[in-house]
């Protein structure tokens, strides 16, 4: 059966959508996070056109005043959205008119549902933005931290997930906080291109109404407006940028996880976590899960299916504005909410975490992670490098073989493979010496990472 319903754009139509057609067009599920900038964006819109006398000042005095009323509902909770209204904009002004009356038709002058969702959706990206870099502000300052107390923790250093030269601890966390570093660089970024108004560019020609769009984007505290009608109500790169950084940010998120993961396990033992940021198992007793790290490892699929999904709607659009734009939202509202959540799981998890220093350490004293030093140590001594490299490879060999490490070799049987090494090649294999040696600028030597955080903290 057909239902016949009013609309505030049914004027040409004879008859109304189908509930099971509207609800499938309807998008006030999900918009209705836009509420509370939907109706600061009437509220700049309505002072404009009072300034501008396109509606009078008491008109414009009313449908202010029933704005504020709707944004005091709904921050009490106290709005009813309905689908037969369609999307936030039909139903926030459908409020109104039960508020105030028919006055509230005047609102809408001069501006389209085109302009008002850009409006809406750079106006709450803009938000998420100034959220997410506070958040990355503290998960950086956490690893500073975190690097300042374990600069003389030693670890292994990995290639291929083998040991390969041991490193300072918070040298390998320095190497994530440059990584969160220059994701906060890129969303800096991306909030320049979302502080841009895209309201009174109405449905793409702009308006016949002597509108101010400067004084309407200053309302909102945007930097500028769109100086481009189509563009403005068809641009969604400034979401695409943020989806795009947001899953850097999350692939990021997501390898120091799957660190956390393994250095909390039984096989590495360098880490525990904090209860707070574990689970239990249902069946094993003796279980402690590293679950927050894990869930922030998958969500990464999610933010990126969240880009690739805006990028397939966005490939093929003809200017100015399509339907498909509806689907823009969902995966911006998805993906905010799940980079600032794990923001501040990873935050937590990390600066509440126990680091097992001796453990740590004592890995790269039964290993041959010192290898290089007995090949730089030769190379020092004037043997070419690949000649040194060599001798070690056979000498590591050898120790393979019978079960020793390099600084168990006796003295005697170093001097037989090359007469340029002498008793203070002990002291050079040693781990501590190894990374305090490191002094190349960005090394993991302990200097270095002094100053590494020195600099860190003046950012």
């Amino acid at each position: 059966m057909m239902t016949k319903k009013h609309k505030l754009w049914g004027g040409r139509f004879e008859a109304g959508l189908e509930d099971w057609v509207e609800e499938f067009g309807a998008s006030i599920s999900f918009d209705q996070k836009m509420a509370k900038y939907d109706i600061q964006g009437s509220l700049a819109h309505v002072t404009m056109l009072g300034e501008t006398g396109i509606i009078t000042a008491e008109e414009a005095a009313a449908i202010k005043a029933g704005l504020e009323k709707l944004l005091e509902q709904y921050e009490a909770g106290q709005l009813v959205f309905t689908v037969d209204n369609e999307d936030i904009h039909m139903n926030i002004e459908t409020l109104l008119t039960a508020e105030i009356g028919p006055v509230a038709g005047k609102l809408h002058t001069a501006r389209s549902r085109n302009d008002q969702v850009a409006t809406d959706m750079h106006l709450y990206l803009k938000a998420k933005l100034k959220e997410v870099l506070e958040k990355l502000d503290h998960l950086c300052s956490v690893l500073v931290n975190l690097a300042d107390k374990h600069t003389y923790t030693i670890m292994p250093g990995y290639t291929h997930l083998q040991h390969a030269q041991p490193v300072s601890f918070g040298h390998h966390l320095l190497a994530y906080y440059n990584m969160f570093a220059r994701d906060r660089e890129r969303f800096a970024f991306n909030l320049e291109h979302t502080d841009i108004s895209p309201l009174g560019a109405a449905a793409l020609a702009g308006t016949t109404f002597p509108i101010d769009r400067e004084r309407t984007s200053d309302l909102l505290g945007f930097a500028k407006p769109y100086s481009n009608s189509l563009d403005a109500v068809s641009d969604r790169d400034f979401i695409l940028e943020f989806l795009a950084n947001a899953s850097i940010l999350m692939m990021h998120m997501s390898r120091i996880c799957e660190e956390v993961i393994n250095w909390c396990s039984k096989e590495f033992s360098f880490i525990s976590l904090s209860d707070t940021f574990s689970t239990g198992s249902s069946i094993m007793p003796q279980k402690k899960n590293p679950d927050m790290a894990e869930l922030i490892r998958g969500k990464s699929g999610r933010v990126y299916g969240n880009l690739l999904g805006l990028l397939t709607v966005m490939k093929s659009l003809p200017l100015a504005y399509n339907k498909d734009l509806q689907e823009d939202k969902e995966g911006m509202f998805d993906t905010a909410e799940t980079v600032t959540v794990a923001l501040d799981i990873l935050a937590g998890m990390l600066d509440t975490m126990t680091v097992h220093e001796q453990v740590m350490s004592q890995a790269t004293e039964q290993d041959f992670s010192n290898a290089t030093e007995l090949a730089d140590y030769l190379a020092d001594k004037g043997l070419p490098f690949r000649e040194a490299h060599a001798v070690v490879g056979k000498l590591v060999l050898e120790c393979t073989k019978a079960g020793c490490y390099l600084q168990d070799v006796p003295l005697e049987r170093y001097q037989e493979i090359s007469d340029l090494i002498e008793e203070d090649i002990y002291d050079t294999l040693r781990s501590h010496t190894a990374v305090e040696r490191r002094q190349s600028l960005g090394g993991t030597g302990f200097d270095q990472v002094k100053q590494q955080i020195q600099q860190a903290r003046k950012k």
